[in-house]
């Protein structure tokens, strides 16, 4: 690259992408949709969404986050994983892998109510300021919160990989390989590498050698068509029984709560954008802005039938990585999304992915969730020799670990199911309002990698 291309240009990074030229900034915006792919299309595979629609909603949510950050941040929304506990109560998979498409319409409407809360706290940032609403929301409730999500979803890994424990274990060590000893790219893409790598040996093993328990069934990427439309109508909130009271209801609350430590999440994404880029974007274009443009983009995805988004980690490394910082990049990956997801059959190879190879990645990618969690707890420097911490920490991991089932109460004619999870988040939520010695103080001054700044504070603030 050459001294004239090296620039520093306001929003737009260390290289501006328009001295590089069409070619690169092609190559560029197809390096930040493979960072996001192999994340972005394993929620729907868990979940029994349609993958088209995800890519679709993926790259339209993208567009509209940056439409809402008057095009700024250069953050890319693909599928939120802390919503798979949401949808594993609401609408679970069959016992043979099939979706349940009768009570999916069902979680979308959970998650797209889920996606409104942003716009709530949004506005209450925009009125009150930021520091007296994220008072409420100190990582002692989030870090445990998220710490649940994924040892609660650790079954379903297991139960995955018990279909061919040999083929998850390939794909799990394919991914700590390549995640701790890959270089450049290759560091990048440890899922999408994973997965390819495992398909191919299942392809090697069970279609070429003919072991039997490996080999994939291609019948449906033959049949699907190379072009078609991304929605289906039957996943959609079109799907939903509205005079289902206690049905509707019972998802939307069963949902609604993981939306506290989503956004918790969306918090500490922007912050280590910022980081990595050298901008403070909870100041400019606002942390307002980036809730409602998240916040928005989960609810368009979820009434189309598509998994709620987040902001991409995949993606800040990929802009480390370049040093290219360029919000236009991240858009055309955005529209390189969009465009893959009408391609039927292209949905139909990705849905061929064979379940224990889903299972090995989910193994490592639920613990993974736990682990930022701990990470959200440890980097925040949560005080744990103090009594009211270990009791809003201990309440949120039994409620969400220990109830299992759902709790279910009735208000009039209504039956309410309260997930596992949702309980936990209430519960932790509710005693850290009530109980004394609250010790954080939340700071946009200066946000850290975890997003969540909090200082430790002498005294009792609040």
């Amino acid at each position: 690259m050459s001294k004239k291309e090296k620039v520093v240009i306001g929003d737009e990074g260390v290289f501006d992408a328009r001295k590089l030229g069409i070619p690169k900034m092609l190559l560029l915006g197809f390096q930040h949709m493979f960072a996001m792919f192999g994340a972005t299309v394993l929620v729907p595979l868990l979940t029994g969404l349609d993958v088209a629609t995800t890519l679709l909603m993926a790259g339209l949510g993208t567009l509209l986050f940056h439409l809402i950050t008057k095009g700024k941040v250069p953050a890319f929304l693909g599928s939120s994983f802390a919503f798979l506990g949401g949808y594993a109560a609401v609408a679970p998979l069959a016992e043979d892998g099939a979706a349940n498409t009768e009570m999916l319409p069902y979680a979308c409407l959970g998650v797209a109510c889920a996606g409104l809360v942003y716009l709530v706290l949004a506005a209450l940032i925009k009125i009150v300021g930021i520091t007296k609403v994220m008072k409420f929301f100190p990582p002692v409730v989030t870090g445990p919160i998220i710490i649940a999500i994924g040892l609660g979803l650790s079954g379903s890994a297991v139960n995955n990989c018990a279909a061919n424990w040999p083929l998850a274990l390939i794909a799990l060590l394919i991914v700590i390989v390549f995640n701790i000893w890959g270089k450049g790219m290759f560091k990048i893409v440890p899922i999408l590498l994973g997965v390819v790598g495992a398909y191919l040996v299942a392809i090697i093993v069970g279609n070429v050698c003919g072991v039997e328990g490996w080999a994939i069934d291609f019948t449906a990427v033959k049949e699907a068509a190379w072009i078609g439309l991304p929605i289906r109508k039957e996943m959609t909130i079109l799907g939903v029984d509205w005079k289902n009271t206690s049905l509707v209801i019972s998802a939307i609350i069963g949902i609604l709560p993981i939306s506290l430590a989503t956004m918790m999440e969306h918090i500490g994404d922007i912050s280590a954008i910022g980081a990595t880029v050298g901008k403070n974007y909870i100041k400019e274009p606002g942390l307002h802005r980036t809730l409602i443009g998240d916040g928005l983009a989960t609810t368009l995805s979820s009434v189309f039938g598509g998994p709620a988004n987040t902001t991409y980690g995949e993606n800040t490394g990929v802009l480390a990585l370049s040093k290219v910082y360029d919000p236009r990049v991240i858009r055309l990956a955005a529209i390189f999304a969009a465009v893959v997801s009408f391609s039927p059959k292209f949905a139909a190879v990705v849905s061929s992915i064979p379940t224990a190879v889903i299972g090995g990645i989910s193994f490592v990618l639920y613990g993974m969730i736990s682990a930022i969690g701990v990470r959200n707890v440890v980097e925040s420097r949560v005080d744990f020799t103090k009594s009211r911490n270990l009791i809003i920490a201990a309440v949120i991991l039994v409620c969400a670990l220990g109830l299992g089932s759902a709790a279910t109460f009735v208000i009039g004619n209504v039956t309410i199911s309260l997930s596992a999870l949702a309980v936990a988040s209430i519960a932790g939520i509710v005693l850290n309002a009530i109980l004394p010695g609250k010790d954080y103080v939340f700071t946009e001054e200066e946000p850290k990698d975890t997003g969540v700044n909090f200082e430790i504070s002498g005294g009792n603030k609040e």
